[in-house]
């Protein structure tokens, strides 16, 4: 099991870190969680934006807290690593949508 948690963790901080002119983890990499991975997009309004979308692609639970904002993926171990593939992949097709 941990195995597959690290490669999900791979999977989707692999995604934050390839643009980080989009996307932001404010968490120190050495400290980075298995099963709670935060980030950040440009904006407020791009962060509503991605989770209404991936809402409508099926992908739910991803609001931030709601008095610190931003994104927060749970990937517990109940979560497949096709579904945390697909929203890597999901990401990648929102920021190139979204940069036009």
């Amino acid at each position: 099991m941990e195995k597959l948690n690290r490669e999900k963790g791979r999977v989707l901080y692999g995604a934050i870190d390839a643009a980080p002119d989009f996307y932001r983890a404010p968490v120190e990499k050495k400290s980075r969680s298995l099963m709670n991975v935060v980030f950040r997009l440009p904006t407020e309004a791009l962060e509503e934006q991605f989770v209404s979308e991936a809402k409508k692609a099926n992908m739910v639970g991803l609001k931030g807290h709601r008095s610190v904002g931003g994104i927060r993926a749970s990937i517990y171990n109940a979560v497949s690593l096709e579904a945390v593939q697909a929203l890597a992949a999901f990401m990648g097709d929102f920021m190139k949508k979204a940069k036009g």
